[in-house]
């Protein structure tokens, strides 16, 4: 479903006060993809050959995100995740870091990354306000990370985590797709960095998607289950986690610097509480991660709207977002340019 803009800005003025869907939730988090490309082919995101790549004439330039967030932010927004693809092969990316970051109302800036170049740009994107950093790592051992990502990288990851907490891009947030038969005889030894570090390591249900749907229902492990096996190296208690905006549920080893953490698109979904919409590389404002409902803003910013007219298409988007997603196990679901981009 995709609502016309040009209908939207005639019907919808400004708005005042908080954006909020339909569904009275308060809509503040803003992911952005700054870029479709990844480095990276993860057996369950993307195949071996990649994908029709977005092309460069239609990404987002930087100016073009600007605009676009500082009308989300007059909107109500308050932070912004930058992902990907892989949002570290965007050339300068700590350029629009800067210029996000002196943008009023942007409270927090966030960043979801593979890491594989995260070692060289952590201490540069620091000092251009980045705040977090969200790694993705879904193996401890080289050859099986290599086996997943079908790439080689596992110490680059491993340096550019150190490096980020270095340059004091804290809390670090591990997110770890757990896959049966494939990385879930690791779940212990993911769980026992939380014990040594202020590490917080999220585990996510492998979703259907496009590039999983022949396999998705035998590598599907729940987060229920993912629990049960972690509680059997230690007590496990509720823990509030380490803040942001994702939709984690946190759990913690008594006196642990750190927190286990369980998305479940699948067995538990937190739709109730959804705060986000996400802004897609070429322009267009997705309004449900796994649906259809999205409005092209690119065609607006290129025509020279008003940050009021911006607004009122966040404003006006709030009438379509749904008021939840409908996966299931073993149905293929959208196609995805990136796993990370559940994470929060």
């Amino acid at each position: 479903m995709v609502l016309e803009t040009i209908d939207l800005i005639g019907a919808i003025g400004p708005g005042e006060g908080l954006l909020t869907d339909a569904f009275r939730r308060p809509i503040t988090y803003l992911r952005i993809s700054v870029t479709d490309r990844c480095n990276l082919r993860c057996t369950y995101c993307m195949p071996e050959a990649g994908l029709p790549w977005i092309p460069k004439p239609a990404i987002l330039t930087f100016e073009e995100i600007e605009r676009i967030v500082g009308a989300a932010a007059s909107a109500g927004v308050r932070s912004i995740r930058l992902t990907g693809g892989e949002p570290l092969v965007r050339r300068d990316l700590a350029e629009l870091v800067k210029r996000l970051a002196a943008i009023d109302g942007i409270d927090d800036i966030a960043l979801s990354t593979n890491g594989l170049l995260l070692a060289e740009q952590a201490e540069t994107l620091a000092a251009a306000g980045l705040r977090r950093v969200n790694v993705s790592l879904d193996s401890l051992r080289p050859e099986r990370f290599e086996s997943i990502a079908r790439r080689p990288g596992l110490e680059r990851v491993l340096a550019g985590i150190e490096a980020a907490l270095a340059a004091g891009l804290a809390p670090i947030k591990l997110n770890c797709v757990v896959m049966r038969g494939h990385n879930d005889d690791e779940l212990a030894e993911f769980a026992a960095l939380t014990r040594e570090r202020p590490i917080f390591v999220r585990f996510i249900e492998v979703m259907p998607v496009v590039e999983n749907a022949g396999e998705q229902r035998d590598l599907y492990v729940s987060a229920d289950e993912i629990l049960d096996r972690v509680r059997t190296i230690g007590h496990l208690e509720p823990s509030p986690g380490p803040g942001g905006n994702g939709p984690a549920r946190y759990f913690a080893f008594p006196g642990a610097p750190g927190a286990v953490g369980v998305i479940s698109p699948l067995s538990h979904d937190y739709c109730d509480t959804c705060n986000r919409v996400r802004l897609t590389a070429d322009g267009r404002l997705r309004l449900c991660l796994f649906g259809d409902h999205e409005i092209d803003l690119r065609t607006p910013v290129r025509s020279g709207a008003s940050r009021e007219e911006l607004a009122a298409l966040f404003h006006g988007g709030m009438l379509i977002k749904p008021e939840r997603h409908h996966l299931r196990l073993g149905e293929a679901g959208s196609r995805m340019r990136a796993f990370s981009e559940i994470g929060g």
